[in-house]
Parts: structure tokens; sequence; C-alpha cells
């Protein structure tokens, strides 16, 4: 493991955290007496938040093994894991590709904690993580270096992760600092929410200012126009940015809902 800070001195059961609410959220069982209440309260005030969720997870899903299957990618940079789960990147990567390379990346404690279950990997592949925040990427890059080879083409994961950048621009040039270190041929995948209303989303606004007041990290919503410049001087592949539960989706597939995704390619 790239770093093992003290877990237990910075755990804190005592107020909700995104990465113990969303695991509530889907079905886990990684999680307080506290991020059950606030994850309950929010979706009382916001009922598809679940449904968010689980299509936040499938389409991780879909996305890595479209890039492992159809586009060859064996390195991906997954900044914001969150808690490991059902077919966590490493898994999905490497069912397919045995000697892809995955790096995951985040600051909460308790996902440290549960990095071991992160960093089990195929004999000929790596899984390794790092304990570190997204908002100083270049720490990131300067720790992904020791397992990920950053002249051969890199899979960036950013799902459900810049929301938490409350800053639009410091977001942006989040992006911009990961995308330049890695290679032509790499990829961004990214979600994010949206208050759109062409996606129903204007029902997170409320939500998202009582997580705000009752949770950790804050987040923030964002238009469908302002996530697209994240992909600014990357070519998106089809269909575009679109709800992520229809990227790639199949025939039976729940309907949109207000989480953006995409997949783009540095030229």
């Amino acid at each position: 493991m790239s770093d093992t800070p003290d877990v237990p001195s910075r755990l804190n059961t005592g107020v909700a955290h995104n990465a113990r609410v969303w695991n509530y959220w889907i079905g886990g069982k990684d999680n307080y007496e506290v991020d059950q209440q606030v994850g309950e309260h929010v979706a009382g005030m916001f009922p598809i938040i679940r449904a968010i969720a689980r299509a936040d997870r499938d389409f991780l899903g879909r996305a890595v093994r479209y890039l492992a299957a159809e586009r060859g990618v064996r390195q991906f940079l997954d900044i914001g894991t969150g808690l490991p789960t059902v077919d966590n990147t490493h898994e999905i990567a490497q069912r397919i590709a045995p000697d892809a390379r995955i790096v995951y990346v985040d600051n909460d404690p308790i996902v440290l904690a549960h990095a071991r279950t992160l960093l089990t990997s195929t004999r000929e592949g790596v899984t390794d993580y790092i304990d570190a925040d997204v908002h100083d990427p270049a720490a990131i890059l300067e720790r992904a270096t020791r397992t990920l080879d950053f002249t051969k083409p890199v899979a960036v994961m950013m799902l459900g992760i810049l929301n938490f950048v409350l800053d639009y621009d410091k977001a942006r040039d989040i992006v911009r600092q990961v995308l330049a270190a890695v290679p032509s041929g790499s990829f961004l995948v990214l979600t994010h929410p949206t208050f759109d209303d062409a996606l129903g989303g204007a029902g997170q606004i409320p939500a998202m200012k009582f997580w705000n007041e009752n949770a950790t990290p804050p987040i923030t919503a964002r238009s469908g126009t302002d996530i697209a410049a994240f992909f600014d001087g990357l070519e998106l592949l089809e269909p575009g940015l679109v709800s992520c539960s229809q990227w790639h989706a199949d025939s039976d597939s729940p309907g949109a809902v207000p989480q953006f995704g995409a997949v783009a390619v540095k030229p």
C-alpha cells in the first residue's frame, strides 16, 4: 500500500460522510447509524438518489469493460474510488485483461481501512491505493507514477468526485493538470450530478443544501454546460455527455437520472 496513515485518529463516526452514505444507498454495510439517518433523510427529500447511486455504479462497470475490451486500456487511475463493493475497477479490468494496472485514490479514512479489499490483484497485474485528496493533483500524479507508466495510455476515472470541488475553476484546473500528465490515447471517464431540469435535477438543490448542513464533505451540482467543459480539448466518445444511466445502456436499463456521464479520449 502506498500510504498508511493513522486511520482511527481520522475516522469521525459522529458526522455522516459521503463514502459511507453512498455505500448505504447502494445496499452496502460499511456505514454507521448517522450515515443511515442522513441517507434516509436525503432519500426522503430526493427519492431518486438511490437510483442515481446505482446508475453511477453501473456506468463504472460499462465504462471499464468498454475501455479494457474495446480500447485495449491496461492502466486505470481511479480518483475518488469510494468504498469497495462488488465489481470494483480492478476486478472488472483484470477479468478482461489480467495484466491491467489500477491505482485507487481516496482521502476517506474508512476507505483506507478497507484498502486491503481493493488491493487484491491478479498475478500478472497490479493494484495499489493512494491516500490523497483530489484537491492536490500533483501529489496524486507523483505517487501514481510508482505504479503506472505515464508514457502509455491511462484511463482517468473521476466518478462523482468533482462535485466535491466547490470552486468551478479549481475543478477544471484539476482535470487539466491530470490530463496533461497522461499521453495521447488516454481517457477521461467522468460522472457529475446536475440540477438541469431536462434530467429532473432541480430536486438536488434542497437535498444538497441539507447535506451541506449535516454531512461532509460539502457538495455541489452543476449545469450540463459546465460539466461538458471538463472535456475541453478531448474527443467525446459516442453517445457523448448523457445521463450516466444511458451511456452504452442495455435496452432494459432504467430511465435518465440527473447525473451526467461521459468518456472522452485525449487526442
